[in-house]
């Protein structure tokens, strides 16, 4: 398969004209030039279009701009994988940045996997950094290691915010599913299922510059906290996946499984399953019983939310 470019590097937008100038910034400061910016606006109203225009014109790399009526983010993803022209892709949001050597590190590292080994992998993650250069969450283990992303969070206990880009072709692979009013969908959907069959190579660089103190443009985390059931069916979907296609971590975390137990009861009741669908949909005795333990609180945290919305 031929691809134009290196790397695509993926912006989705809504309503980002704000802070987009962050990921302008960095892509002009990229040591590595071999690249293309790929933008889907998802439907905003403020002035990102003329803004991407002004420098469309005056960019010395091709800057690619679609626009789409508001559907979500998981749409305008898949949109932007079928129109990649990188063989890497790599998803920048509209409201961080990265250090100038990052493309120029992820195809260092890219190339340090051995030739006959590189189908069986789909890519590369690193580590962030916040706005004073504070690590994000935690290293990983060694500094460059062969994991995946199902591994490293239940067997290595590696949490908080992390980064990187996957192939192309691996992409297209494992679309987001484009159900109708989604809503939220955790990507962890999509990284998960590649993560079952590819492995990443995962280094402790921090390349991403995570802007968290301050409150993301979409608002999505905030929505949720205020009205879980908007975003039921995507929450849902993902904690179902997890207790159906990868209980087998259950072993290295337990806790996390309860959890998603948990909410996966919970956010069938937002979307109107009852507990005989909800029984029937969980294919595995662990799920099963998991989901005896965890019903009460599920039922629990459920009527929660709903006292909390009115």
């Amino acid at each position: 398969m031929g691809y134009d470019y290196k790397f695509t590097v993926f912006t989705p937008v809504f309503n980002g004209a704000s802070t987009l100038c962050r990921v302008y910034e960095s892509l002009k400061a990229q040591n590595l030039r071999d690249f293309e910016w790929l933008i889907v606006d998802d439907g905003s109203t403020d002035t990102t279009k003329e803004l991407v225009e002004q420098w469309q014109r005056e960019a010395d790399f091709p800057i690619r701009y679609f626009y789409q009526e508001n559907q979500g983010k998981h749409i305008a993803f898949n949109r932007a994988v079928k129109l990649a022209k990188g063989e890497l892709f790599l998803p920048l949001d509209a409201d961080d940045a990265c250090v100038p050597e990052t493309l120029e590190r992820f195809w260092y590292h890219w190339n340090n996997i051995p030739e006959y080994l590189r189908d069986n992998f789909s890519g590369i993650t690193c580590l962030c950094k916040d706005e004073n250069g504070n690590i994000v969450g935690d290293k990983f283990p060694q500094d460059v290691m062969d994991s995946d992303e199902l591994e490293m969070p239940h067997k290595y206990k590696v949490r908080g915010e992390k980064w990187g880009f996957h192939r192309t072709d691996v992409l297209k692979q494992f679309p987001f599913p484009e159900l109708p009013r989604l809503g939220l969908i955790p990507e962890s959907i999509v990284w998960n299922a590649i993560a079952s069959r590819y492995k990443k190579r995962f280094v402790n660089e921090a390349l991403r510059i995570y802007y968290s103190a301050i409150p993301r443009p979409d608002q999505l985390t905030t929505q949720m906290k205020k009205n879980p059931a908007q975003h039921a069916l995507g929450r849902r979907l993902y904690h179902k996946e997890n207790l159906n296609n990868y209980i087998y971590w259950m072993r290295y975390d337990p806790i996390d499984f309860l959890k998603s137990a948990v909410n996966y009861i919970r956010f069938s009741f937002h979307r109107g399953i009852d507990f005989m669908k909800q029984w029937y949909e969980l294919t595995n005795w662990k799920a099963k019983f998991l989901y005896i333990i965890a019903l009460p609180l599920g039922w629990l945290v459920y009527l929660i939310d709903k006292r909390k919305a009115v």
